[in-house]
């Protein structure tokens, strides 16, 4: 599922606070990102529409039906697959090639890998 920077501000407010009715999502992202109500609304129509959100009684209360971390890898996957032929490897270098990582970084992504290995 393609969620575009709009769906993904109303996602990022279900995902930190749970379920939430549509006018709390409205009234954080006017505090937020300067939207009014009917942005927000329409933005909540098109996530409903494409399955990601549930809305229901009472007071269109809104229930994220996928998570976070499906959607950071579906679009890390596409990521991948766009700017670097499908090649995590790829990805990894050019990520490396930037700033340094701190020694805990890099005892983080050992043990990343370590648990692909054990998974292979």
């Amino acid at each position: 599922m393609k969620l575009f920077d709009s769906e993904l501000k109303v996602m990022q407010v279900l995902w930190d606070r749970g379920d939430t009715t549509a006018k709390e999502i409205s009234n954080i992202l006017a505090d937020a990102v300067g939207w009014n109500m009917n942005t927000t609304y329409t933005v909540i129509k098109k996530c409903v529409a494409k399955g990601a959100i549930r809305r229901q009684e009472p007071n269109f209360l809104c229930h994220a039906l996928i998570t976070r971390e499906e959607v950071r890898s579906a679009e890390a996957g596409a990521l991948v697959e766009k700017l670097f032929d499908g090649s995590p490897e790829l990805l990894f270098a050019s990520l490396l090639g930037g700033k340094p990582l701190t020694k805990e970084q890099i005892q983080r992504l050992r043990g990343w890998i370590d648990e692909q290995e054990d998974k292979s």
